[in-house]
């Protein structure tokens, strides 16, 4: 998922797309841990892709509060 495609998002499909992320992370984790797939190249994406969601989250987070409160 590109930066750009997360950055269009609103705040309840970001709540959306962390918890599929969250899911499929867990199932293919389980998946592995139990010798049924080798998709580390999935998980490696997936953990990427949360972690670009958190962060633009974050971003805009950082951008609601004024400048003053950030001394």
């Amino acid at each position: 998922m590109k930066a750009q495609k997360v950055r269009d998002l609103d705040e309840q499909e970001f709540a959306q797309q962390l918890k599929e992320i969250d899911d499929q992370l867990f199932r293919l984790q389980f998946q592995m841990s139990m010798g049924q797939m080798d998709g580390l190249k999935k998980v490696r994406q997936m953990k990427k892709d949360r972690a670009r969601i958190l962060t633009i989250q974050r971003e805009r987070q950082l951008a609601e509060t004024p400048a003053q409160e950030k001394k």
